[in-house]
């Protein structure tokens, strides 16, 4: 009722809703219908083809009867990717779309050298789409050959595919790993800048903010063609590999070859990158331009598809 009423007095310029299939996601929608304010839509990967394709049952029938028609009421999608926007388009929506990656802060950079183990790092949602049950078989499959590295992987438990995972590695015999909860603040820089190499083996991702996590902290990254990194290896700062056991194996087997020395020259080569593309003056200045855009018209920036 606040929002309905804050629009149809106009104490809102422009709107920005991020991610669907929830019922706020949905009011922003209806609202701007009863007054002329600008929408902006950030799906945030809820339209990939890994999304739609899974979930609740209910998401069928919430798709078509109201998810859908509501979008229809919005001025200007938001894509942190190229792959994201192509999915906007992919699902049928011609409404303008700005291609703006998400923005962060550099941490300190505090790489330390390794001590009797390397660690290779995968930190995030421990959930069906990251990808775990290649990474697992993948470590089984190098894993005496690098006696010296030791796989890491930390974050919160979802639908209950933690245990899962911890059954599959005690089912494939796994050594060195260790399963830790999620970090936040200060120790996940930390998990990030003690690691070698930072994996994810993702099915579907419409950024990975993990991934300019990890460069950020001068951590070369191993990830899927599904997460839109394929810069990765233009800017020397890691590998962007096909989805799938057998490439991360042969991936896995060449990244951890390389001496600590040539990985925290990829580490630094991706902090570059990250200073350069993903600060936040950079994508708040795109953003900016996008809100003026939408509220007063004129040319379109360069970061909006019309298209």
């Amino acid at each position: 009722n606040w929002l309905f009423e804050s629009v149809r007095n106009h104490r809102i310029d422009v709107m920005h809703n991020h991610s669907l299939w929830m019922m706020p996601n949905v009011y922003s929608c209806n609202a701007v219908k009863s007054a002329r304010v600008p929408l902006l839509v950030s799906p945030r990967g809820t339209l990939s083809e890994w999304a739609m394709g899974n979930g609740s049952r209910i998401k069928k029938l919430f798709w078509p009867l109201v998810q859908r028609p509501a979008l229809a009421a919005v001025s200007c999608f938001h894509a942190t990717s190229e792959s994201e926007y192509a999915d906007i388009r992919r699902m049928g929506f011609d409404q303008p779309v700005a291609i703006i990656p998400n923005g962060f802060e550099l941490p300190e950079l505090r790489k330390t050298r390794p001590g009797r183990a390397r660690t290779l790092l995968f930190l995030g949602r421990i959930h069906p789409v990251k990808g775990l049950d290649m990474l697992l078989p993948a470590w089984a499959a190098v894993q005496d050959r690098y006696p010296d590295w030791q796989l890491r992987i930390t974050g919160p438990d979802a639908r209950g595919h933690l245990a899962e995972m911890q059954k599959l590695a005690n089912q494939l015999g796994l050594k060195r790993i260790e399963f830790t909860g999620p970090l936040f603040g200060r120790e996940k820089e930390s998990a990030y800048a003690e690691a070698e190499l930072y994996v994810l083996p993702t099915y579907s991702e419409n950024f990975g903010m993990s991934v300019a996590e990890a460069l950020a902290a001068g951590t070369p990254a191993i990830v899927t063609n599904a997460a839109p990194w394929s810069g990765l290896a233009a800017n020397g700062a890691g590998w962007s590999i096909e989805v799938g056991t057998n490439p991360l194996i042969a991936c896995l087997e060449q990244a951890l070859s390389r001496s600590h020395d040539e990985l925290e020259l990829m580490g630094r080569r991706g902090r570059l990158w990250m200073k350069r593309d993903f600060s936040w003056e950079f994508v708040a200045d795109k953003m900016r331009a996008t809100y003026d855009w939408v509220l007063n018209g004129g040319t379109a920036p360069a970061c909006v598809h019309c298209g």
